[in-house]
């Protein structure tokens, strides 16, 4: 199982790259396009907009996956593990409130969505803004994973803290003592 979520992540992952790439081309072609040859391509202001909210979408799961998105932890570093499981507990259940109404509204939103057509494209708008159903799905199945995990008892104390350090600060303290000194 944990082979098939990893390979999940993994394609989230190039499909990240292959949107921020496909954007790139787009834009940059464009714009050399209209400066260079008097021309455009009407196509790739549209689908470069796509691509930048498939992105956004796709980057926020990859992201929650690796616990990178912003938090701040002073104040739960200095609470009992009582306190911290308490806040991990509601966090986890606002952030799944939140997934629920996010599906919700694109539930909510979809038939008008099918019969919204892209006015260049010519594509029905479900296929941009329907990624919203994946993501909440995705992001809620990692809240409610998190509290079984938390319910059941199999979450360290150091699991409880949902904020990782920056890279900077992690490269830091796995050097030695002797290397820190010299620096």
């Amino acid at each position: 199982m944990q082979k098939t979520i990893d390979a999940f992540f993994k394609l989230l992952e190039f499909l990240v790259v292959v949107c921020l790439v496909a954007m790139v081309i787009m834009v940059f072609g464009n714009v050399v396009l209209r400066y260079g040859f008097n021309s455009g391509i009407s196509v790739s202001d549209e689908m470069s907009r796509y691509c930048f909210i498939w992105l956004t979408y796709i980057g926020a799961m990859v992201a929650m996956r690796e616990k990178g998105h912003l938090g701040v932890d002073t104040l739960v570093r200095r609470l009992p593990l009582g306190g911290k499981k308490m806040c991990f507990f509601l966090s986890e259940i606002m952030m799944l409130g939140c997934n629920a109404l996010f599906f919700w509204g694109t539930w909510k939103m979809h038939d008008l969505q099918v019969t919204n057509v892209s006015v260049v494209v010519g594509i029905s708008m479900i296929w941009i803004y329907g990624i919203g159903y994946i993501t909440a799905a995705v992001m809620g199945a990692m809240n409610v994973h998190k509290l079984a995990l938390l319910l059941t008892g199999r979450l360290a104390e150091s699991d409880l803290v949902m904020v990782v350090e920056s890279e900077d600060q992690v490269a830091l303290t796995e050097t030695t003592p002797e290397v820190r000194g010299r620096t």
